[in-house]
């Protein structure tokens, strides 16, 4: 196995948090999964077996939009006041906003454990999700956003080059500065084989001129 090298410089902190306005948040989230909703409450006012009329997607499933867009709002508000106050935006910020948006739906059934066990579900769907930045309910982020927050995972998750060649070795596609001294140093050692440098290198060395045929 190499030789330990020297460890680069750990990268840096994550950049500081900057709080985002919530109010902003809620409104265009809840826009958005009330939209979502209302295309749900026409598929079931097309679907259904009776007549509704055109207003049937309001009196009749109205409530599907309704619950919807507040499960968007509850949720997009929770996770951004959660991330302000925390001064970070992670996995435990989007289960706050999951636990929060499932609970509500969970109210549907006036139980409490509907309300808990729904919560629950929603804060472990959201939190996997956002582990796995996923980007299924990156609702409401802006082209700037993502990429900054793309950037924060690759900084916080990425291991330093020099960590990586201590702990496998090098070779394969990875070596560390001073290679090939060290592989000549130690075929000497071990093999008492003296590894010549290559050609042109011993020419630079006595000053001669190479030039290419």
């Amino acid at each position: 196995m190499a030789d330990p090298v020297e460890m680069g410089e750990p990268p840096d902190d994550e950049p500081t948090y900057e709080p985002k306005d919530a109010i902003a948040k809620t409104w265009s989230t809840s826009l958005r999964t009330g939209t979502a909703g209302l295309f749900i409450a026409t598929v079931q006012t097309t679907l259904a077996r009776r007549q509704l009329g055109a207003f049937g997607v309001f009196t009749t499933f109205g409530s599907t939009t309704a619950w919807a867009a507040g499960a968007g709002a509850v949720y997009a508000f929770t996770r951004t006041a959660t991330a302000n106050l925390r001064q970070k935006d992670d996995h435990w910020s989007a289960v706050a906003g999951g636990f929060s948006a499932g609970a509500l739906l969970g109210l549907k059934k006036r139980t409490f454990p509907a309300v808990l066990g729904r919560g629950l579900f929603g804060a472990a769907v959201f939190g996997v999700l956002t582990v796995a930045q996923g980007r299924v309910f990156s609702i409401g982020m802006s082209a700037e956003e993502r990429i900054e927050y793309k950037e924060v995972h690759r900084r916080r998750y990425r291991r330093p080059y020099q960590e990586l060649i201590n702990e496998i070795g090098e070779g394969r596609g990875f070596y560390g500065e001073g290679y090939e001294e060290r592989r000549a140093q130690r075929l000497k050692d071990n093999y008492g084989i003296e590894v010549q440098p290559p050609y042109y290198e011993r020419k630079k060395a006595a000053g001669i001129e190479t030039s290419a045929l």
